[in-house]
């Protein structure tokens, strides 16, 4: 990698032999360029002729002066797109009527990401390459899509509602923050707060905090490139972001450029990195974590240009070093450091206010305000033939080149996975060991298909033994045989990480496992994976990736051996509140039923699966057509006893279907009737809340013959009993005649039975429940000492 480092006075006699350099070198408006930049756009410029990727350095030169009236018109729209609800390009002071009477945006972040973004679209025209972008603070997505629509990189909805011109500006600012809706009460404009699927190239709503930094280095393929826009306050605060260096392997990733925006301020305060000696301190602890960390001018889109341009060469230059046996990994990942202050080029810049609404008050109303804003925008605005020049400038160096919003990450559809043979058992065994064998299987008969698995607990604890031997630990010193270099299970004891690991994988195979009570930690991270691929179906661009599961095992009723803290049903509970037709909330009952499961989980586009699953020996239940069936209708009828108007049982969960089945024979002892159906998902079953989930619910011939109407019922869950009841009215209709039994928040250091009896769950507990409904006395289900143990008078031994 040739290295040149001119000088000041060599930029000078560079500026003589190049007029398009000089007239770039003087800057524009609040855009200018430091002999640091400068130097920095010098060599790269060399470099880019020298690559035949541009034919003379006036072509480089001359682009970066249409990048600085395009920057600049970026920051001036986005001041607008806060406070305006009409834009005159010619320039001309607003008035009263052209404001909004409530302004609202995240104006001072958007501003700082317009170099950032600007920077990025220009390095794909000069270098002809279309990489792909992330964005961690969402919230910033007005610089976004302010540039867009000045390149012309929009989506069909987009483009026929924004233009260049008086009125489509003025649309793009009322449609921003109008909170206009249409007659379903979803969003009546292709326009959002936060990134979305109609924000080309967005790959990732972005809002919450930290999760791009813990996704962006396992997005890339080999071959592609992604520019992770970072915020400093989540880096101050999530430091799984630490460990890229630890995860990232040129052999099944593609190269990852991290820049952070350290403008020095959160909401209502000023970062650590805010501080000298605190950029100075992170970037030292970027070093100890194996980061190379480059400073740069983060008012500057020249800057971001070059540094981006340098962070490739320098990743290149190590990845030429590892392979001559120089480096070693982990190596020095390049990471950007975007120097500025918050809110740059318009008022306010660099206060708490700068945030959100800058100016000192509403220039709606207040003539201050309202001063302070057309000073303020005039120093940003490009005269209307200046900004078309520098427009159609970039078209033509965009010619030919693949539009950033159908950049490879952003329109992801790995091909179909070959689905490996079904192994059914008929013997007492761990139901994990279903999806053991079947990953492994997939994982074979896939190459092409880049395997992940997130693992913040024990794989072998969770019997995920034969996965752990085959992928094995991805570490850089390896100290046993299930630990590789460039092994496929992403492991650390930070269940963010670790699914951030797999949601990012989506050209791949993915499966994460954790305990229950600690896949909670996961959930922001997957709801935000979860809504914006909801949306994306509702775009009318539905996401490609492959479905796969979140198991959570280890479950409530079986992790007795530890506290409450590890004894908790929150996370099946919260994914069955996110829509059905995106994430499968499952239970299965035995090894059958889980692997019954595991093609369609792994078939799926766009959608995910909560699997609960027991990891202890359980017996089997389901037969291969049974399990199959379950699969596919989400219930079963296990059993059917006795004459006459039955019981109807309905069973949960493992644990609850097992507590269930001795329930039902003491109630064919005693001459009741009784069904017992075993709920696998529950979700199928709910009262659907748009044409989306109808389209997953079952059918009501299904849902009437499994649950006729009329029947007195007993539900046994694996959830909290009222969460249940809440999303399954449909199949409890008559809270007069049904009972529902669950997790009770009760817990502590007990065995299954314990856990049981602790939570009112045990099948003693569901006789007192039948017999309350069957209006007969409880001795007539349950003997004496039974009786008194289930009402808490006698020893819950005698229940076992």
């Amino acid at each position: 990698m040739s290295q040149i480092f001119p000088s000041l006075a060599e930029l000078d006699e560079h500026a003589r032999q190049e007029p398009a350099f000089a007239a770039w070198r003087g800057g524009y408006g609040v855009i200018q360029h430091t002999p640091e930049t400068q130097a920095g756009i010098y060599r790269m410029a060399h470099q880019l002729v020298q690559a035949g990727l541009q034919p003379d350095l006036g072509s480089v030169y001359e682009l970066l002066r249409a990048l600085d009236r395009l920057a600049s018109a970026g920051l001036w729209l986005v001041a607008h797109m806060t406070y305006a609800q009409r834009v005159r390009l010619d320039g001309a002071e607003l008035q009263p009527e052209d404001f909004k009477a409530t302004p609202e945006g995240h104006t001072g972040g958007a501003l700082n990401m317009v170099p950032a973004y600007a920077g990025y679209l220009t390095l794909n025209a000069l270098s002809r390459q279309t990489r792909g972008w992330l964005m961690g603070q969402g919230h910033c997505v007005a610089a976004i899509e302010a540039l867009n629509l000045l390149v012309g990189n929009l989506h069909a909805e987009q483009a026929a509602r924004y233009s260049v011109d008086d009125e489509g500006l003025s649309r793009l600012c009322g449609d921003f923050y109008g909170y206009a809706q249409a007659a379903d009460g979803r969003p009546g404009v292709p326009l959002g707060s936060h990134v979305n699927p109609h924000t080309a190239g967005g790959i990732a709503e972005g809002g919450y905090l930290g999760f791009a930094e813990l996704q962006y280095a396992h997005l890339p393929l080999p071959g592609e490139t992604l520019v992770a826009f970072l915020s400093d306050g989540a880096a101050e605060e999530q430091r799984g972001s630490d460990w890229i260096p630890r995860w990232w392997r040129a052999e099944d990733c593609g190269t990852a450029l991290p820049v952070m925006i350290a403008n020095g301020r959160r909401i209502e305060q000023r970062t650590e990195l805010g501080t000298l000696e605190g950029l100075e301190g992170f970037k030292l602890h970027l070093r100890r974590c194996g980061f190379d960390p480059i400073s740069f001018d983060g008012r500057d889109p020249a800057a971001f240009v070059c540094t981006l341009w340098e962070m490739e060469q320098r990743l290149a230059h190590r990845l030429h070093e590892k392979d001559n046996g120089l480096l070693r990994y982990p190596l020095p990942i390049p990471y950007g450091i975007a120097e500025t202050v918050k809110g740059y080029g318009f008022y306010g810049a660099g206060s708490n206010a700068a945030h959100n609404l800058p100016l000192p008050g509403n220039p709606h109303q207040d003539a201050a305000a309202r001063e302070a804003f057309n000073q303020s925008a005039a120093r940003l605005w490009v005269a209307p033939a200046e900004l078309e020049e520098a427009r159609a400038l970039f078209a033509r160096q965009r010619a030919g080149l693949l539009p950033e919003r159908d950049n490879p990450l952003a329109s992801r559809r790995p091909v179909e996975p070959l689905l490996p043979e079904l192994h059914w058992r008929n013997d007492d065994c761990s139901p994990m060991s279903a999806l053991d064998r079947f990953f492994v299987d997939l994982v074979a008969a896939n190459p092409n298909l880049r395997p992940r698995v997130g693992n913040p607990d024990e794989l072998a604890s969770n019997r995920l033994g034969g996965v752990l031997k085959a992928l094995r630990h991805r570490v850089c010193e390896p100290e046993s045989e299930l630990e590789a270099l460039n092994g496929k299970v992403i492991t650390a004891l930070n269940e963010e990480a670790v699914v951030s690991a797999c949601l990012a994988n989506q050209a791949g195979l993915n499966l994460v496992a954790s305990y229950e009570a600690f896949c909670v930690k996961m959930l922001g991270a997957v709801r935000q994976t979860l809504i914006f691929a909801r949306q994306q179906k509702e775009a009318g661009r539905p996401a490609g990736w492959l479905g796969w599961p979140l198991v959570a095992t280890s479950h409530t009723w079986e992790n007795g051996k530890n506290q409450q803290s590890h004894q908790d049903t929150t996370f099946c509970e919260a994914l069955l509140g996110e829509a059905n037709d995106m994430v499968r909330v499952l239970f299965p009952a035995d090894h059958n039923s889980l692997l019954a499961l595991l093609p369609d989980i792994y078939r799926a586009r766009g959608q995910l699966a909560c699997v609960v699953a027991p990891k202890r020996e359980r017996p089997a239940v389901f037969d291969a057509e049974q399990a199959l069936r379950l699969a596919r209708d989400g219930a079963i009828l296990v059993e059917a006893r006795g004459e006459g108007e039955p019981l109807l049982l309905i069973a949960n969960g493992s644990y609850q279907l097992q507590e269930m089945r001795r329930a039902g024979a003491r109630l064919a002892a005693r001459g009741h009737a009784y069904r017992l159906v075993y709920l696998q998902e529950p979700g199928r079953f709910r009262s659907p809340r748009d044409r989306w989930e109808a389209e997953v619910v079952a059918e009501p011939g299904l849902r009437d013959g499994l649950f006729p109407a009329g029947a007195r019922r007993v539900l046994l869950t694996h959830m909290r009993p009222e969460v249940a009841r809440g999303h399954l009215w449909p199949i409890l209709p008559d809270a007069q005649r049904c009972a529902v039994l669950g997790y009770l928040n009760r817990g502590g250091t007990f065995d299954e039975a314990g856990m049981l009896f602790a939570n009112a769950s045990s099948w003693a507990h569901v006789l007192v429940a039948c017999a309350q409904l069957l209006n007969v006395p409880l001795e007539n289900l349950l003997d004496e000492e039974e009786s008194l143990a289930v009402l808490g008078k006698g020893d819950p031994r005698l229940l076992r």
